[in-house]
């Protein structure tokens, strides 16, 4: 079929240009393998994740500051986005729950006081901004991860708004410290937690759920002892109803039952949605040669060894928020130890703390984050990493933005796939050529699924280029001085279809 549309077209293109060499698209159903396998044949595409938290919460990210107009809002979330593109990132992970309130309309939650000023109140002129953010993202092939807080319900001393969990439910929240949390051992409190999540799934085309390390609270110090967490009430009840565990392990459990509610939630509503989890970086001190610090099994309640074992989440994103040559917490030797921990069906994208450059109290050097990054492409099988957060690559401290962008972005990367799951790969896409004074090559989608995105890639003298264009994108350029062009569709789960051959003759 494919040779004799190629006859067809041969006969009746008449341009010696790029037009006519629209005839030539003999391998439009070829498989990836039979590409390959040619000796013209560009490289497997990069894949890598490349994330950035934004976080919300007392505007250490977005929005730079409380009470801005709803157009200046939407500027700030255009430009973050901007940088993120040019920097070949593919995935943000922007916090739209950081204290029981919501970065988008909601009939559960108050409005996030960071937006406004005021929790509860909603931006003016009206918008929603998560579909925004959305919305945006992916005009730019970007990934958006929903990044929710499960626990912290409250932080300072402000009053709630009066349709906050904590007004309107006080026996599920427990105050500690400056903090206000949502009680993990309150069944109720974990439920409402998992509704919030439901609520999200279902009206937002997000690509990714993340939740981090707060589940129960930091420790607070006080003298020579830690704060007790005043769990008592719903401790007691626990004893009173004949449970048997100890209440360490009565903690771990409840911890553990709310991951696993996240995990089944999102698998029941949202199969093809990643669960994302970031952790703090130390497992348990001892765990790794060398290793000591905080034991987050202990003072946390969390066990994310239990939860890769288990296969709760589809990424783990462990906070190695220390030095290569800080031998008490070696980023390398923790990134090895998580590894270990690591079933096949779960991908390790550890975060980094990007911040620290230019910080005055424990500083990095820029190339630090790049000799980070390069260790997790050595060490993972399907690499990538997160950066905390957006504002140290917005402020490029010493430079590190643009050695980023020159030292390891300077190609684009695909996000690596999750065939458990999804492994199910777009057709090919179609392709055609637009005569006009700059010649473009027009993309379409294949019958199956619209495109994520568009992998291409251009060969010139000098050899192979690669890139990647939003799914929305309806041409590229076609240049003159690249001799061939294929193309592969991409959809939201990094599966990659057969590749279109273009040539020029």
């Amino acid at each position: 079929m494919a040779e004799t549309v190629c006859v067809t077209l041969l006969k009746i293109t008449r341009y010696k240009e790029w037009s006519c060499v629209v005839g030539l698209l003999c391998l439009l159903l070829s498989p990836p393998a039979q590409v390959t396998a040619d000796s013209h044949a560009p490289p497997q595409a990069p894949r890598e994740f490349r994330g950035v938290w934004i976080a919300t919460l007392e505007n250490i990210d977005w929005p730079s500051t409380r009470g801005l107009s709803t157009a200046q809002q939407k500027e700030e979330v255009r430009r973050i986005l901007d940088l993120a593109s040019q920097l070949k990132l593919n995935a943000v992970i922007v916090q739209i729950r950081s204290a029981a309130d919501a970065l988008y309309p909601s009939a559960l939650e108050p409005w996030c006081i960071s937006l406004t000023g005021q929790q509860g109140r909603a931006p003016s002129p009206a918008y929603d901004p998560l579909l925004f953010w959305i919305q945006e993202a992916h005009l730019r092939g970007i990934e958006l991860h929903a990044w929710m807080n499960p626990c912290r319900a409250h932080i300072g001393t402000t009053t709630p708004a009066a349709s906050h969990i904590s007004q309107r439910k006080p026996h599920l929240v427990k105050t500690y410290g400056k903090f206000r949390w949502l009680d993990p051992g309150e069944p109720e409190a974990v439920e409402y937690s998992l509704a919030v999540l439901a609520d999200v799934l279902q009206r937002y085309d997000v690509d990714a759920i993340h939740i981090d390390d707060y589940f129960y609270p930091y420790p607070i110090r006080k003298g020579d002892k830690d704060l007790p967490f005043p769990d008592d009430s719903s401790w007691n009840r626990y004893r009173d109803q004949g449970g048997s565990l100890s209440r360490p392990d009565w903690r771990r459990q409840n911890v553990n039952q709310l991951v696993e509610g996240f995990h089944t939630t999102i698998r029941r509503l949202k199969p093809k949605v990643r669960f994302g989890i970031s952790p703090f970086g130390i497992g348990r001190p001892g765990t790794a040669p060398g290793i000591t610090g905080f034991d987050q099994y202990e003072g946390l309640f969390a066990d994310p060894a239990l939860w890769l074992k288990n296969g709760w989440c589809d990424y783990l994103a462990p906070q190695l928020y220390w030095g290569i040559d800080q031998k008490a917490q070696s980023f390398p030797v923790l990134l090895r130890y998580w590894n270990s921990e690591r079933p096949a069906a779960t991908h390790l994208w550890p975060g980094l703390l990007t911040s620290r450059v230019g910080d005055q109290a424990r500083p990095f050097a820029p190339d630090e984050i790049v000799r980070q990054v390069r260790i997790c492409r050595d060490q993972c099988p399907n690499p990538g990493h997160l950066h905390f957060s957006i504002n140290a690559l917005q402020q490029n401290k010493e430079g590190l933005t643009d050695l980023l962008r020159k030292e390891v972005y300077a190609e684009h990367a695909l996000i690596p796939a999750s065939p458990w799951l999804d492994s199910s790969p777009p057709k090919a896409p179609r392709l055609s050529v637009k005569q006009s004074e700059t010649k473009r090559i027009l993309l379409q989608s294949g019958e199956s699924e619209p495109a994520f995105l568009y992998a291409i890639w251009s060969h010139q003298k000098t050899g192979w280029t690669f890139q990647v264009v939003p799914g929305s994108s309806k041409d590229i350029p076609a240049p003159s001085a690249v001799r061939t062009i294929v193309v592969s569709a991409v959809d939201k789960n990094g599966n990659e279809s057969p590749r279109v051959r273009l040539e020029r003759p």
